[in-house]
């Protein structure tokens, strides 16, 4: 049986990002993003839903969190859901359900009122592989502007 475990968020990040650094020297870094959608109810009243959403970012991923988000930061994550199951002190076994993010971009422009050169978005995305090397996504190549076939010389066309 096959499947799709794919997130996409687009959210307000609520707290400032928490940095973990593990024995082996790796980084954890997680934190909450807030995504809203405001609908009409049956009354015909503006609604407005908000839903809270644990992300964790491993690594690279979590170096490039540390040091470019803060609250209140707009970023666009994709990634899986993550449902890990633990005991808490009391005994009580409780659910956590995470998004385990392997594309984080960077959503607005740089503090200070600068722009980055990607019209205010950088993106950085893990490798499809096991491992958590990750490298930033490429730049969109521009394209160059189409021939001016008003002139109507057929003989010119590529095809």
């Amino acid at each position: 049986m096959a499947g799709v475990n794919k997130v996409i968020l687009l959210g307000n990040l609520g707290s400032d990002p928490e940095v973990r650094t593990l024995p082996s020297g790796g980084k954890v870094v997680t934190f909450s993003i807030a995504t809203s959608e405001s609908y009409n109810n049956k009354e015909g009243v503006r609604v407005e839903q908000t839903e809270w959403h644990r992300i964790e970012l491993w690594d690279n991923l979590a170096n490039i969190a540390e040091q470019y988000l803060k609250k209140g930061d707009t970023a666009y994550i994709e990634g899986r859901i993550r449902t890990e199951k633990w005991t808490d002190k009391e005994n009580i076994e409780r659910t956590t359900v995470k998004i385990r993010a392997n594309t984080l971009q960077l959503v607005g422009g740089r503090r200070g009122g600068e722009s980055t050169e990607s019209g205010g978005q950088s993106s950085y995305a893990g490798n499809s592989g096991s491992s958590n090397n990750y490298a930033p996504k490429a730049a969109p190549v521009p394209m160059p502007p189409p021939p001016d076939l008003a002139g109507g010389n057929s003989d010119d066309l590529p095809f």
